[in-house]
């Protein structure tokens, strides 16, 4: 079965319907709530410098990024960049194989037509 968040990408707005479907014992509005948390937390913990490890998915985590001299594209003047703190996902393995492993199923499947 085709999910409709699947046809132009995932949104919150799919994780949400999905929730509805797996689970349809909740509200809208407790789908709603549930999925808000999550993201509320995870943004707090990304914040205040912690790593988030989901096993099976991946990991996310902040890194620091030093000040630096840039140049602006457009004129190319030297710019001063400040120091800075940057969120980045890193993927698991179990991912990277469902991932690749999508991929790979899609490429047969294009060699068999």
């Amino acid at each position: 079965m085709q999910r409709p968040w699947r046809e132009s990408g995932m949104t919150k707005r799919g994780i949400i319907e999905e929730l509805l479907t797996r689970h349809q014992n909740f509200t809208h509005r407790e789908s709603e709530t549930i999925v808000n948390a999550m993201f509320d937390e995870m943004a707090k913990a990304l914040a205040s410098g912690e790593r988030i490890e989901i096993r099976g998915f991946g990991s996310f985590g902040v890194k620091k990024r030093q000040a630096r001299q840039g140049r602006n594209p457009k004129t190319g003047a030297a710019v001063k960049v400040d120091a800075k703190r940057i969120p980045f996902f890193r993927a698991g393995k179990e991912l990277k194989l469902e991932v690749n492993g999508a991929e790979a199923s899609k490429a047969r499947a294009r060699v068999a037509r």
